[in-house]
């Protein structure tokens, strides 16, 4: 694999733990926002680009992967959305504004997915817009 495929996997796992993060905004995940979540990857991701992890899957499957396994180790969103903030800034040339506009997209989607954003979420949402908006 080479280095740029093993930046985007590492975008894709990244992602993950946003998505995670946006739906533990409110302390538990419901079915309704992983259901949205996987709609997601399957609608918007998996067109995205043509990487593909180490075992030859496309790797935007990286989002459910991650996303899965930290809803089953049940960690709390906030650490995840700051590593999120953090291989953002690392690695600004990866998002371009097609794919700033879809995690936007994608975590307004997750949020919403069970009555409507609530406060924690929202808070989450104008965090991940204001972060996205840097040039």
């Amino acid at each position: 694999m080479s280095y740029q495929e093993n930046i985007q996997n590492e975008m894709y796992q990244n992602l993950g733990k946003l998505f995670y993060a946006v739906a533990m905004a409110d302390k538990n995940v419901r079915p309704r926002e992983v259901t949205a979540l996987r709609e997601a990857v399957r609608e918007q991701w998996l067109d995205v680009d043509d990487v593909e992890d180490e075992f030859g899957t496309d790797a935007a499957y990286q989002i459910e992967i991650v996303f899965d396994w930290l809803q089953n180790e049940q960690s709390d969103g906030d650490t995840y959305f700051m590593e999120f903030k953090y291989f953002f800034k690392e690695h600004r040339s990866l998002f371009t504004k097609k794919i700033r506009e879809q995690i936007y997209k994608t975590a307004r989607t997750i949020a919403i997915s069970f009555a409507g954003a609530n406060k924690s979420e929202l808070v989450l949402l104008s965090k991940l817009k204001m972060l996205l908006k840097q040039e």
